[in-house]
């Protein structure tokens, strides 16, 4: 009887972990965050990412702050014929390194923590994804540089995995051809 409690509770606690939400970096910088970031990382609970997973790459972010403290946000990555862009305007919410945006595209809510960063070197971004019912987690893994130290890929993989991402749905993207906003 013990040891089915015990596993019972071990489960829950499992369960638990996976659906905690993690907390923004504290003292989070703005300024120093911002700038060009390349993605080096992605992992996901969404069956959309499922389904592209095959064929993504490493893009880039530039992150702007606004004089209201908000983020402008440009996103962009070499598609096999075009430049393809995403702009998004990522709200400032009253805790530092958390902002949230709606999506027109696809038509969801999104809570954006910046976990961890050291500003020169790596940020790790924990995304919730609400549409309707449905929550997802999207997790990011920047660098400032397209090459990341590997203990750097193993906290995010650790960090995804903690969040309720499988193994197989944590992806260090493959290297691609930068392209720049101007050409987008």
């Amino acid at each position: 009887m013990t040891a089915a409690l015990l596993s019972v509770l071990t489960a829950l606690l499992c369960v638990l972990s996976a659906t905690a939400q993690p907390e923004p970096q504290k003292d989070f910088n703005l300024q120093k965050f911002s700038g060009k970031w390349y993605l080096i990382g992605m992992g996901s609970n969404a069956q959309w990412f499922m389904n592209k997973k095959s064929w993504m790459k490493m893009g880039t972010a530039v992150y702007t702050p606004t004089a209201e403290g908000n983020l402008d946000v440009l996103v962009t990555s070499q598609k096999p014929t075009e430049c393809w862009k995403m702009h998004q305007l990522f709200d400032k919410t009253e805790t530092p390194g958390r902002f949230t945006f709606y999506s027109q595209v696809w038509g969801n809510k999104n809570d954006v923590r910046v976990v961890e960063t050291n500003y020169d070197e790596f940020a790790l971004v924990h995304t919730i994804k609400t549409k309707g019912d449905s929550v997802s987690v999207l997790t990011k893994l920047y660098g400032r540089s397209q090459e990341l130290r590997p203990e750097l890929i193993q906290k995010f993989q650790q960090h995804s995995l903690a969040h309720g991402i499988a193994l197989d749905n944590v992806l260090i993207l493959p290297k691609n051809v930068e392209c720049t906003p101007n050409a987008a």
